[in-house]
């Protein structure tokens, strides 16, 4: 069950941040140069990266035990 939770809380972390970078889409086109600038999508890709393992640490109780 261990590795379920973990894999569980990777998709979500994954799933957030997707749902994060999407998000400014629906705001006005003059926008979109200074949200998705290089600087912007290469901190995300690094988050995809990074965000997990920080998440699995600190869940780590539950993903253990099961308990909340």
């Amino acid at each position: 069950m261990t590795a379920v939770r973990m894999t569980a809380a990777v998709l979500a972390t994954w799933a957030t941040l997707i749902l994060l970078l999407l998000a400014p889409s629906l705001l006005p086109e003059h926008w979109h140069y200074y949200i998705y600038s290089p600087a912007s999508v290469g901190l995300w890709l690094l988050a995809l990266l990074v965000a997990p393992v920080v998440v699995c640490i600190v869940k780590w109780p539950w993903i253990k035990s099961g308990s909340r």
